[in-house]
């Protein structure tokens, strides 16, 4: 295992803040997983594994040793005529990965396409986007369990996916995923009656949709509508949309008749985390070089140099605010460290 010490953090996460590690690694295959958790252990450094940063909040200098993980590779597991199972490396970018699916006229995950990240960071936010959650596609995850020092497979039923949740995200740190197993379809079922996309294939006249129009029609709806963060750093969605009870909804839907909701059962509703904040006022903020994106209140980002204190407290502004105004709690998406 090769470290470097004293290690800036600014390109290895979407916020580019400027916080620091004391010790940095690369990780390109399932022994160095295993040599730089004994090497921690040993000198009695935490470590955190990171894939491309792209739902981190690094606060403050991280003590210890960040772990890039680099593991590569598509592998098929098993094929039949009508679906096939994929082994891929925790390191690959997602976006490519979801690209590379579609183009083989493999379906399931294209309405995931243009979600930042990789493959291992994948479950453990249990991704989702216009109707579809990566849970859906995923047959095993491939870990370390750091808890019993061993190599485990966990089957999707053993994951505790839940609305952008998982077993990995309710005991971090514990599951190092180094390989994900996706079942994909040969001939899928498309979604597309998630509005935006509908809109999109309406209008450019698309009746009868392949996987590579809802690919492309989510690709657009994703570019005309979130920053490019090599532009403008951000983590995409920056909060949860929050879950509420029937009764709590009934109230607030009778004083804000225009508020966005969706009932997930006979006594819950999702409310939307974006129309929440701009509703509060909070659309096209900006404070310093941090701000709330004028397309998207959903989305924070940080326009030059700024630290990730600067970020996670312009964050704690907007849940004070959402809180007073609706009396809702809105929960970050993005990792906090």
């Amino acid at each position: 295992m090769t470290t470097e010490q004293n290690i800036s953090l600014k390109p290895f996460h979407f916020f580019a803040s400027e916080e620091k590690c004391n010790f940095f690694t690369r990780i390109q295959n399932t022994s160095q997983v295993h040599e730089s958790i004994k090497w921690c252990n040993e000198n009695k450094y935490p470590i955190l594994f990171i894939g491309s940063g792209s739902n981190v909040l690094f606060t403050q200098n991280f003590v210890g040793l960040i772990a890039k993980m680099e593991i590569m590779g598509i592998k098929k597991l098993n094929e039949t005529a009508s679906s096939l199972i994929l082994e891929v490396g925790a390191g690959e970018n997602w976006h490519h990965f979801v690209s590379y699916c579609v183009q083989k006229g493999w379906g399931g995950l294209e309405n995931l396409s243009l979600i930042p990240g990789t493959v291992g960071a994948s479950p453990i936010q249990n991704i989702g986007a216009y109707g579809v959650e990566v849970q859906e596609c995923i047959q095993s995850i491939n870990a370390y369990d750091t808890l019993n020092n061993t190599w485990i497979t966990l089957p999707n039923k053993d994951c505790a996916f839940g609305y952008r949740t998982s077993l990995f995200k309710q005991v971090p740190n514990r599951y190092i995923i180094t390989h994900v197993e996706f079942i994909l379809h040969k001939q899928p079922k498309l979604r597309t009656d998630y509005g935006a996309i509908r809109d999109v294939l309406h209008d450019k006249g698309i009746k009868n949709p392949s996987l590579e129009n809802v690919a492309a029609a989510v690709v657009e709806i994703r570019t005309n509508k979130l920053p490019d963060p090599k532009k403008l750093g951000n983590a995409g969605s920056f909060f949860k949309n929050p879950i509420i009870s029937k009764d709590q909804f009934e109230v607030l839907d009778k004083n804000f008749p225009t508020m966005v909701a969706y009932p997930i059962s006979n006594f819950e509703y999702k409310i939307a985390a974006g129309w929440l904040i701009e509703a509060a006022g909070w659309k096209g903020i900006r404070k310093g070089n941090v701000g709330c994106y004028e397309k998207q209140a959903l989305v924070i980002v940080s326009y030059g140099i700024v630290s990730g204190k600067e970020i996670f407290d312009f964050s704690e502004e907007i849940i004070h605010s959402v809180y007073e105004k609706f009396k809702v709690t809105l929960e970050r998406e993005v990792n906090v460290y």
